[in-house]
């Protein structure tokens, strides 16, 4: 509905009232310098020097610091690109770093309970060797006993009838 009413329309008013004087692109050199070529390329050699039929306009020096400018721009980008791989590398390994970590915790906790299982093995068959070592000295014991009484047997020899439980054996 807005395209139906004229420009002059009192309601509507120029929005852009302060640009009715209008201006060109000479009163403002520095505004649209960014969008003029600075130097010509030749493409036959890829170098930045400008081709040998390049003309000097008289403005040579605002190109000077345009150019230095638009080399410390693509400088700038690039540094910043740069800084960002970096972050991203840093970033990357300080995740690889943390996952190690991670990893070897685990394995740590692995071995740990591992070797708690081993050292209660350890001290389970410690018991059970010392045990079998007292119940050998025992059983020597006793045999040494043993041995004592049937080597007195030999040398003194008894009736049958003095021994009580030899006459019970007989007597049945």
């Amino acid at each position: 509905m807005l395209s139906a009413l004229p420009p002059s329309d009192p309601l509507i008013g120029n929005p852009f009232s302060s640009f009715d004087a209008g201006f060109t692109w000479w009163d403002y050199p520095d505004l649209f310098s960014a969008f003029k070529p600075t130097k010509t390329i030749n493409s036959s050699f890829g170098s930045d020097e400008p081709t040998q039929n390049h003309k000097p306009e008289s403005d040579d020096s605002n190109r000077v610091p345009f150019v230095v400018d638009e080399r410390k721009r693509r400088r700038m980008i690039s540094n910043r690109e740069s800084a960002r791989r970096s972050r991203m590398r840093k970033q990357k390994h300080l995740e690889n770093l943390r996952n190690q970590v991670n990893r070897f915790r685990i394995q740590n906790r692995e071995l740990n309970n591992h070797l708690q299982l081993l050292q209660h093995h350890c001290n389970r068959v410690g018991t059970e060797n010392d045990w079998l070592r007292s119940e050998r000295a025992f059983l020597r014991q006793k045999l040494s006993s043993i041995s004592q009484i049937l080597v007195f047997q030999q040398l003194q020899p008894f009736p049958s009838s003095a021994w009580p439980c030899n006459s019970a054996v007989i007597t049945e």
